[in-house]
């Protein structure tokens, strides 16, 4: 690895890429109302807005992963920014339903591109089980920038201030880790084999690859599909959507910054089936609480998908790295792309419980929200089965070791 490399900064830069990404994701949910009046939108319109964010990112993903091998970490990291940069232009420039939908592709487009950049770099930058504690701390700045993102939202809503303000808010941290990327050595694929795609593509047909791959679909739904819908399903819970959007990535924040010594102890697959445990009492809970009992769901809901996202691909770096940049771009694309079908699918659901009931519009968004949190309480059932079996399969079996000594300072 070459020595000139600032390994901190570089890694900081992430953080503030993943700050990006999530910001967009918590004041997209949090001006989702006021998208769909300014424009007339239903929900089911609104949910195809949505989408375009999370089909832009696996589409992103899928390109990004063989150019990460062909081009390099720091060319993806320019593409990112560039798509940042246009599509929160143009969203807040925005006139209509399909105006949105563009703009809202290019933004989900450079969060891909963001991950396709920043997960397998610091997967190069790190050994053993410290890529899976540092994958951890990259993405404990996703429900970080969540909290972030949603309190803005709320401050500057109740302040007066419209989306557009809002959506130019995220323009802040993606000129911060542009800045900090900024004229960086960057490092090479360290794990032998790693930089040829054929090489990848072999390890991505393996049973365990295409097993997690199921998995990580799973996973996603599991925790997006209740966070970017909290404020139409929640606003009439008695409780606060954006605080309690910001309390659960809170919490997800503090445990993903501190996931090496669970993970250390229980090994990524227990970590995996219990969080998959929780998540289903979590769902649960919120799809019957109302009043203070939200809060108490929504904890139980942060602890269960706390974990996911950045353990299904540190497992993958760990278990299978020969699948390399391209194997964890895949499985982070697969994750936004099952979570981009359900988006008009979840706003269906919301739409066809209202008229079906024939409620008010304040009794209707309480007891179709809740209907649809129902809904969504088979995917962690699915995921406690799965990742059981992945327990007791794995149990014995050790990561994969490349040796490769760093010679910088750990973080």
């Amino acid at each position: 690895m070459d020595l000139t490399i600032n390994r901190s900064r570089l890694f900081n830069a992430s953080c503030f890429a993943i700050i990006t990404t999530a910001m967009a994701f918590a004041i997209r949910a949090g001006v989702l109302t006021q998208l769909g009046t300014e424009f007339n939108l239903n929900a089911k319109e609104l949910g195809y807005v949505n989408q375009m964010a999370f089909l832009g990112f696996p589409i992103a993903m899928i390109f990004g992963g063989p150019l990460y091998n062909a081009l390099g970490p720091k060319r993806i990291v320019w593409f990112a920014f560039a798509a940042h940069i246009i599509g929160l232009v143009t969203t807040i420039t925005a006139s209509g339903f399909w105006s949105l939908l563009i703009s809202t592709f290019f933004v989900g487009f450079g969060n891909g591109m963001a991950e396709a950049a920043c997960n397998p770099m610091v997967t190069d930058m790190f050994s053993g089980s410290q890529k899976t504690k540092m994958l951890n701390r990259l993405h404990m700045w996703f429900p970080g920038g969540i909290v972030i993102g949603s309190l803005v939202s709320k401050f500057m809503t109740e302040a007066g201030l419209g989306w557009q303000l809002q959506i130019g808010s995220i323009l802040i941290p993606a000129l911060i880790y542009a800045f900090m990327f900024f004229a960086q050595s960057f490092p090479d694929s360290k794990v032998e084999g790693a930089a040829s795609t054929g090489e990848n593509l072999k390890a991505m047909v393996s049973p365990l690859y295409l097993f997690m791959l199921a998995c990580m679909a799973i996973t996603a739904i599991s925790e997006f599909g209740p966070e970017q819908w909290i404020d139409p399903i929640m606003r009439n819970a008695g409780a606060n959507p954006m605080i309690i959007l910001a309390l659960v990535t809170g919490l997800m924040a503090v445990g993903r910054y501190f996931a090496g010594p669970i993970i250390h102890r229980l090994n990524p697959t227990g970590v995996l089936w219990g969080s998959s445990i929780m998540a289903t009492i979590g769902i649960y809970l919120m799809s019957q609480a109302t009043g203070s009992m939200v809060y108490f769901s929504a904890i139980v809901f942060a602890i269960g998908v706390c974990y996911f996202w950045p353990t299904m691909l540190g497992f993958v770096a760990e278990y299978i790295p020969k699948a390399g940049a391209f194997g964890l771009s895949i499985m982070g694309g697969m994750g936004m792309f099952a979570t981009s079908i359900f988006q008009p699918v979840i706003g269906g659901w919301l739409d066809q419980e209202a008229a079906k009931r024939g409620l008010t519009a304040e009794t209707a968004d309480l007891a179709t929200g809740q209907a649809t949190l129902g809904h969504m309480i088979v995917f962690p059932l699915i995921l406690i089965v799965a990742f059981a079996i992945l327990f007791f399969v794995m149990r014995n079996r050790k990561a994969v070791d490349e040796s490769v000594s760093l010679e910088q300072p750990q973080l």
